[in-house]
């Protein structure tokens, strides 16, 4: 018997991760501040897995201004449209299975 879990990928078990990478495959690119209110989440929370994704180079920062304040964004790379698409194809297979 295979295991049902072995393709699933563990930077995606969080739901926060799962919720930024889904929001990035329809979205060319999102801001910091977007993603905080539309996840619900605090600064530090938010940034601390957006950190774990860009360490595993499934997103790209970007930084600038817009007049004077900074802004940022985030937009998925290759490899990470790849790795969630690989996850969310294992968890489709993991159902169709039960």
């Amino acid at each position: 018997m295979n295991n049902p879990i072995a393709n699933l990928n563990k930077i995606f078990d969080s739901r926060i991760r799962l919720g930024v990478m889904s929001m990035l495959v329809v979205n060319d690119e999102i801001g910091f501040n977007d993603l905080k209110q539309l996840l619900e989440l605090t600064d530090g929370n938010l940034a601390s897995h957006l950190n774990t994704l860009e360490q595993a180079t499934f997103i790209k920062v970007h930084k600038g201004f817009i007049g004077r304040k900074t802004s940022t964004t985030y937009s998925i790379t290759t490899l990470g449209r790849q790795a969630f698409k690989s996850h969310l194809d294992a968890l489709e297979k993991m159902i169709k299975k039960l």
